[in-house]
């Protein structure tokens, strides 16, 4: 009896490992070298590809294995509803400025490294995040090791004898593989500060430029053009000043909006049109507390002829201020073209305000892009001048051979990635609970990107063309939905 309950007790305990083996299986396919090979997932059929970014950072820019199938049914959640017959503005593109001290950062990393993480931003198919816009400086911005424009010159030099390039020994460079991987990039560039010489203060920080000097510096922006073209780099924009209202950066250089109006409408396009240079004229290129200063400018007609539309930024004001500006100008163009993050915030709370504020508030209120400061920064948020930003985070941050993506990475990645240039924004339900803006790609692809605003797990139903699909979001989680 006791052999006949071993036999039984055997089998039963070889069957009972069997199965688990083959549930196991499931997972683990095999062991090399004592780590394990993980199967993965079968995917699941599905209409809607949906990518996941949580606040806690378990899943970054996750693709879902999640079967999201458009049906007609019905249900009591919140439903974004997305029209594809209503556009409004064209996407330029979504990115990063690269200023000097990314380019110097992203350069000095060895060779393969560099390009494995240029690759990774820049490249236009789906193994990267396909940034489509970059805003670079025009001299030194207070992220360069130094302040330095491209005459500095001890005295006047009037016919810009002295203007070159030259130091531009890693921004160029970077520049150049990045056109490589993409040659439809777009290119804003912008100055922090006129040369010294052609200041009121002989200064690199603060002051203002002399109107004697207005018609030289028109011809230095054309120089640079000129410069940056013989190089192979297309610039598509320049805005005459960052943030004009700003005298304390270095460098830095106050113009205000009858300073710029008078710079661009009579020295400025006029020089780019005698040149022949296509390059757009952007105005203002600052905060969203300061709608009145891009009116004024578009409101002088000697300049409106030759600006193309209005730059923001968000350290002030708020993001709603760019529709009244478009709504007063709508032939006129909106961009927004700087926010950072800094070392003093949390993944969840950045993710939460630039997600709300730019990728869907700037988007919603005409922007035709999105750009975020600062591309590449090292471990100690640097390099930056004395004076400069030394909170300013990097979308990564480069130490010796090796990067790590932080969270302006993942804000721009969730539009960048999937929002091609040429795509228009379409209609879709505003939410407080939901903020979301959508997209039509130039394929016919659809983009909804969603913020769930709230702290709860919560679900809702994305309806297209009279059909719906319900999907779940834990709070504060950001997903971008894609589907034909």
């Amino acid at each position: 009896m006791k052999t006949i309950q071993k036999t039984i007790l055997t089998i039963l305990f070889t069957g009972l490992t069997a199965l688990v083996l083959v549930g196991c299986s499931k997972k683990v396919a095999s062991a090399v070298g004592g780590g394990t090979v993980v199967t993965p997932p079968v995917p699941v059929k599905t209409d809607v590809s949906m990518w996941l970014t949580t606040p806690d950072q378990s899943q970054l820019l996750a693709k879902q294995n999640v079967s999201l199938l458009f049906n007609t049914g019905t249900n009591s959640n919140t439903t974004i509803n997305v029209d594809s017959t209503t556009t409004y503005q064209t996407i330029d593109g979504f990115g990063f400025a690269l200023t000097g001290g990314s380019a110097q950062v992203i350069n000095a990393m060895p060779a393969a490294q560099s390009n494995a993480l240029i690759k990774e931003l820049f490249v236009t198919d789906s193994t990267g995040i396909n940034i489509s816009y970059i805003r670079v400086t025009l001299g030194a911005s207070d992220m360069s090791a130094t302040p330095f424009t491209y005459d500095d010159s001890s005295t006047p030099d009037v016919n810009l004898q002295n203007f070159s390039i030259a130091m531009e020994t890693d921004l160029i460079p970077v520049l150049k593989k990045i056109i490589a991987l993409n040659p439809n990039i777009k290119i804003l560039a912008c100055p922090w500060s006129a040369p010294a010489w052609m200041k009121s203060n002989n200064s690199l920080s603060g002051g203002s430029l002399l109107p004697q000097y207005y018609s030289v510096y028109a011809n230095y922006f054309v120089k640079y053009i000129q410069a940056m073209s013989a190089q192979g780099i297309n610039i598509d924009a320049v805005t005459p000043q960052n943030e004009p209202l700003n005298p304390s950066n270095n460098p830095a250089m106050v113009m205000q909006d009858t300073a710029e109006a008078k710079f661009i409408g009579s020295y400025l396009g006029p020089a780019f049109q005698s040149a022949g240079i296509k390059t757009k004229i952007i105005c203002y290129d600052h905060n969203c507390d300061r709608p009145d200063y891009p009116v004024y400018v578009l409101n002088d007609q000697t300049a409106n002829q030759y600006v193309d539309g209005s730059a923001f930024h968000l350290y002030a004001g708020n993001i709603s201020a760019l529709t009244p500006v478009h709504n007063a100008f709508p032939s006129k163009n909106i961009y927004f073209t700087e926010q950072a993050t800094f070392s003093t915030g949390t993944f969840s709370g950045d993710l939460n305000w630039h997600v709300t504020n730019l990728i869907v508030g700037a988007t919603r209120n005409w922007s035709r892009n999105v750009i975020e400061w600062n591309l590449a920064s090292d471990p100690n948020y640097g390099p930056h001048t004395v004076g400069g930003c030394s909170t300013c985070q990097g979308a990564v941050t480069v130490s010796g051979s090796a990067f790590t993506r932080n969270v302006s990475y993942y804000i721009i990645a969730h539009a960048s990635k999937f929002v091609k240039a040429g795509a228009v924004r379409i209609a879709s339900d505003a939410s407080t609970v939901f903020p979301n803006v959508a997209f039509k790609n130039p394929d016919g692809s659809k983009v909804l990107i969603v913020l769930n605003n709230s702290s709860n797990v919560a679900s809702f139903n994305i309806q297209y063309n009279s059909k719906i699909v319900t999907t779940t979001l834990n709070g504060g989680a950001v997903a971008t939905y894609t589907w034909k």
